[in-house]
């Protein structure tokens, strides 16, 4: 199975949302199913095969994450964050300010779906590949 510390070395080379459609390619090769990402403080569970599953650490100190959530202004903010003009750290920074609390990524179907607080889904976004 894959480790925290393998996941972690192929997000390293991750500079911008430009970059994602490598990072998903490269963990889905190291048996990553599925993971869901917690803007608050980064961190992450990874799940793969027979119930496996993995958490990294938290890599920032809590954001707070906005009660109601802004999809349009959220949807600007990812489209600029996928053409490379922004940071990771920037990025959840603005997935906090629209409400957004956390990703789950399905390297199955190729999806990535950004829910708020409640649990409602915000968008679902298809993953090149």
């Amino acid at each position: 199975m894959f480790t925290v510390e393998q996941i972690e070395k192929a997000h390293s080379k991750v500079k911008s949302g430009a970059d994602f459609p490598d990072y998903i390619q490269e963990i889905k090769k190291l048996g990553v199913k599925s993971f869901e990402t917690w803007v608050k403080d980064s961190h992450t569970e990874y799940f793969g095969d027979n119930d496996f599953n993995t958490k990294s650490q938290p890599k920032y100190p809590d954001l707070t994450i906005e009660d109601q959530s802004d999809k349009e202004k959220f949807v600007q903010y990812l489209k600029s964050h996928q053409k490379g003009e922004t940071d990771y750290m920037t990025f959840c920074q603005h997935c906090a300010e629209t409400g957004i609390e956390k990703w789950f990524v399905c390297l199955d179907e190729f999806t990535c779906t950004y829910y708020d607080k409640t649990g409602n889904e915000i968008l679902v976004e298809e993953i090149p590949h």
